[in-house]
């Protein structure tokens, strides 16, 4: 049976790998991000001197952290000298405007499924599919292409980046994440994928679920949450995730503060564009965009201009309601 479409450019990308250059792949961790970077990984082995994957963030999510044990994945952080130690740099699950920290690095490589910017650069070998609910889906296609059969930690890795960026298939996605899913089935372990699963929260995390229900704010059809200090961005996603499950809510904002940048994760039911509402109130200050359902907005604590944060974010999500559909 053939589960997967055909890759007619996958030799171009062979021909980008040299047995005398050592490759580095970088990417933003989380699940779907990690899983790719293992496959990605697995087809330069024996291709080319040697290949290394590093994270521009620290993982601290318990289901990443958990992901990272039960799979053996070995992952750095990066730092800027590995632009020195290594000839070839892979980005996967991002593009470069994605991050300041990715914008520094010549990559030769990029495999993403998020949308492209209005303005895009060209690389040596790119695939971009904004119509594929994760990444793991592609980097399962390149893998069935090239004839490797994933082991069991690449499979189940795969399947969890495929069931953590669908958010268990009621995101975005199309007929060949589910395939893909289908297929990994077969090499997975069902056990370690459970376990993985089930790693979703830190137990000093529960006040902050708390605090959320306590002052949750209706906007239009959603609901707006100020968390206030955080040690981690990942409680925001947490929080937002576990929100989207409640009956009542349309779309969810959950805001706090991380270090000097404010916060913003968006969960939405995809009938509204949830990255189109994000980019409409917080681009003009910072970065804010994703999927119809997923988004994303940060913003330096500066542009509040000395005002309540809390007021500050809370009066942007109210304001540009009536201004930008998004529908």
């Amino acid at each position: 049976m053939t589960y997967f479409r055909k890759l007619p450019k996958i030799s171009e990308m062979l021909e980008l790998f040299s047995s005398r250059e050592k490759w580095l792949i970088v990417i933003n961790a989380d699940p779907d991000a990690m899983a790719s970077a293992m496959a990605l990984k697995r087809i330069m082995s024996r291709r080319v001197d040697g290949v290394e994957i590093a994270s521009i963030n620290e993982v601290r999510r318990p289901d990443n952290l958990a992901m990272l044990r039960i799979t053996r994945l070995r992952m750095t952080r990066f730092t800027p000298d590995m632009l020195l130690r290594f000839d070839r740099f892979a980005l996967v699950d991002s593009q470069p405007h994605h991050s300041a920290v990715f914008q520094g690095i010549p990559f030769s490589l990029v495999i993403d499924h998020h949308p492209l910017p209005e303005t895009s650069q060209a690389y040596p070998y790119a695939e971009i599919r904004p119509d594929y609910g994760a990444n793991s889906t592609m980097l399962a296609e390149y893998l069935y292409n090239l004839g490797i059969r994933p082991g069991k930690l690449l499979a189940t890795a795969l399947q969890y980046g495929i069931k953590s960026d669908t958010m268990n298939f009621t995101r975005k996605l199309c007929d060949a994440d589910l395939r893909a899913y289908q297929y990994l089935a077969r090499f997975s372990d069902r056990a370690m994928l459970s376990r993985i699963a089930r790693s979703e929260f830190h137990r000093h995390w529960l006040p902050f679920f708390a605090k959320a229900c306590e002052t949750l704010h209706a906007v239009g059809s959603g609901q707006f949450v100020f968390i206030g200090q955080v040690e981690n961005p990942d409680i925001l996603v947490v929080i937002a995730d576990f929100l989207t499950r409640v009956y009542e809510f349309n779309w969810v904002a959950v805001s706090g503060l991380y270090g000097d940048t404010v916060v913003v994760i968006y969960r939405g039911d995809g009938v509204s564009d949830i990255g189109c509402l994000a980019s409409s109130q917080f681009s003009d200050i910072g970065s804010a965009g994703g999927h119809k359902s997923a988004a994303r907005a940060e913003f330096p604590v500066s542009a509040a201009g000395g005002e309540d944060l809390e007021l500050f974010v809370f009066k942007r999500v109210l304001e540009s309601l009536g201004k930008k559909s998004c529908a």
